[in-house]
This record gives C-alpha cells, sequence and structure tokens, in this order.
C-alpha cells in the first residue's frame, strides 16, 4: 500500500485526511508536529506526504525543505494560508502542488494521484508498478522484464521496487539505505554496490555497460529508458 504522511496539528484534520486516503486505498501516518514527522521518515520513508504550514514546533516551509532531503516522493501543501508568496516559496523549495483549506477530498485524492504519476509511480488498479519494460508487484513479489519473471532476492527486490517506485527520477544512496536497510545502514555503501552488481548481473543486457540501472558517482541511482 502507498503510505502518505499526513502532517498537521489539528487533530480533526489528521482523521478527515486519514480517513480520505484510506477511502482512496492510501495509507495514512499521522503526526501532529515536525518532529514527529521527521521521526517517522527517519524510521521508513513515506511515498508521499500531505503537510500544513501553520505547526507548532516548525513552520511548515522549513519542514518542506527537510523533508526534500530526506524523501523523494510528491510534497503536497494542505493549509489555510493563500499568500502567493507562501506557494511560490514551498513550491521552490519542492513542494509538487499546493491545495487551501477548506478542501474537497476527491480533489485531494485526484491530485496526489496526479503528483505520484508524475513521481513515476502510477497507482494502477492490479496495485503493479511500471517502468518501461518492467514491471513489479510488490503484493506477489514478483518482478518480470519484457513479461519474463527474474527471480530476485528479498534485498534485491526492494532496491528495484524504489527505483521503480521513483520513474527515473535520482534516488539518493542514503535514501536506498535507509528505505532498504534501514536508518542505521544510511552510511553502508558498499550494501547497496553489492545489491546493485547482482542485479545488473540478472537485469543488464550488458552488465558491464549497464544502461537500465544507472549510477550518478557519489550521489545515488535511477532507472534509464528499458
Amino acid at each position: 500500500m502507498t503510505r502518505v504522511l499526513v502532517v498537521d496539528d489539528e487533530a480533526a484534520i489528521l482523521r478527515l485526511v486519514a480517513a480520505v486516503l484510506e477511502r482512496g486505498g492510501f495509507g495514512a501516518v499521522p503526526a501532529a508536529t515536525a518532529r514527529t514527522a521527521l521521526a517517522e521518515v527517519e524510521h521508513a520513508v513515506p511515498d508521499a506526504a500531505i503537510i500544513d504550514l501553520g505547526l507548532p514546533d516548525m513552520d511548515g516551509i522549513e519542514l518542506i525543505a527537510a523533508l526534500r532531503q530526506r524523501m523523494t516522493g510528491p510534497l503536497i501543501v494542505l493549509t489555510a494560508r493563500d499568500a502567493t508568496s507562501d506557494k511560490i516559496a514551498t513550491l521552490d523549495l519542492g513542494a509538487d502542488d499546493y491545495v487551501t483549506k477548506p478542501f474537497d477530498g476527491d480533489e485531494l485524492l485526484a491530485r496526489l494521484r496526479a503528483a505520484l504519476r508524475r513521481a513515476g509511480r502510477a497507482i494502477a488498479a492490479d496495485g503493479v508498478l511500471r517502468h518501461g519494460a518492467l514491471a513489479i508487484d510488490p503484493a506477489r513479489h514478483d518482478l518480470r522484464l519484457g513479461g519474463k519473471q527474474v527471480a530476485l532476492t528479498p534485498r534485491e527486490f526492494a532496491v528495484m521496487e524504489v527505483l521503480i517506485g521513483a520513474g527515473g527520477r535520482l534516488v539518493t544512496h542514503a535514501d536506498l539505505l535507509r528505505r532498504v536497510w534501514g536508518p542505521a545502514h544510511v552510511g553502508d555503501s558498499d550494501y547497496l554496490r553489492v545489491v546493485v552488481r547482482a542485479l545488473r548481473l540478472k537485469l543488464e543486457a550488458d552488465p558491464s555497460a549497464p544502461t537500465l540501472i544507472r549510477n550518478e558517482p557519489g550521489i545515488g541511482y535511477r532507472l534509464g529508458e528499458v
């Protein structure tokens, strides 16, 4: 299930947004403060986030900047602020959309789905994520390339799920390590290199000249065209 972090200090709004998300087939991760939100991201990086700007312990604009350093998924602002300056500031810092309160639940879901599609994580009715000829079904632990099933270890599968979900966008080494191995291993780049080497042997036409799993030296990995 696609997990969405919801950050709002109003308990009623948290419950409402969580209910809207669950109705749309998403899993809500509620946080009433910026500190709680950042702790949730350190524990397990969500696929997207919906963020209020008026938080008790940190301005929401600062939180967006902090979250953008920790996650690659869409960030949607949901706030009562409607000043153009706030919209520009949040979008410049990496927010994907801006929704003002009061809001319509169906519109919020539509904007979330659109942001996820733009991010490359299309929500398919069958639960399968696709990137070109690659298709991964997390529920069945099944990855196929050109329709042919490829046997992967759990770590290899988890890395591919993150990369396919990113849809060609760069995923940093730290983000991959945090999401696959956990926050305690964000510096263990050797773990990631071993898994990527094994994946290239299984998925690349020429593992010595990879075109599918592309490396950005010192930064991370992205998927190429398939």
